[in-house]
């Protein structure tokens, strides 16, 4: 299966809002394998459209769930959201979170601990999720890159600016060949 770059920061396109998926398409599930493959080679436990270039209201994500029979091995809970809407929260968690897009940026955030989100599923059947903890984060977390938000926009502007600096430096590193 190919696989697609994930954009990083200050990618342009990571800033815009997405927009509905009118019907979910072979296209739209091709995409989402895509997705999860590109998520797994990149080690991420999410990963939205606007991360590759897609500015639609989808992303994916596997947060693992307990492994009764090898607890250092979490199996699988792929979940796909399709137009996710946010139904209610509750509760208050911080979590230090990271970001394909964001290399190297770990930022602590507040979080509902508890959420409920209705979306459709690969298949474009409607859904509701009731998720707490590392899912809810996850979630709001990739509901966040649909509108636009990055981990940027939760740091102050000197560390914006540090961080941005430090983009910069990689890549004009990476351009000569000393990365």
């Amino acid at each position: 299966m190919a696989l697609l770059p994930v954009l990083t920061y200050p990618a342009a396109s990571l800033k815009k809002k997405s927009v509905d998926v009118d019907k979910v398409t072979s296209r739209i599930q091709d995409l989402v394998g895509i997705m999860y493959a590109t998520m797994d080679k990149e080690n991420g436990i999410g990963l939205a459209a606007p991360q590759i270039g897609e500015n639609i209201n989808l992303f994916v994500m596997d947060v693992g769930r307990p492994n009764p029979i090898d607890p250092e091995n979490p199996l699988s809970n792929r979940i796909c959201m399709i137009n996710p809407k946010l139904q209610s929260k509750e509760g208050l968690i911080q979590y230090e979170e990271g970001c394909l897009s964001c290399p190297e940026l770990l930022v602590t955030v507040d979080r509902a601990r508890a959420i409920v989100v209705s979306s459709l599923d690969i298949e474009g059947r409607p859904q509701i999720l009731t998720l707490s903890e590392l899912e809810a984060v996850c979630t709001q977390h990739e509901m966040d890159h649909l509108v636009g938000v990055l981990l940027t926009d939760r740091i102050s502007n000197l560390q914006r600016e540090m961080y941005a600096k430090k983009v910069r430096k990689r890549r004009d590193d990476s351009d000569k060949g000393d990365v």
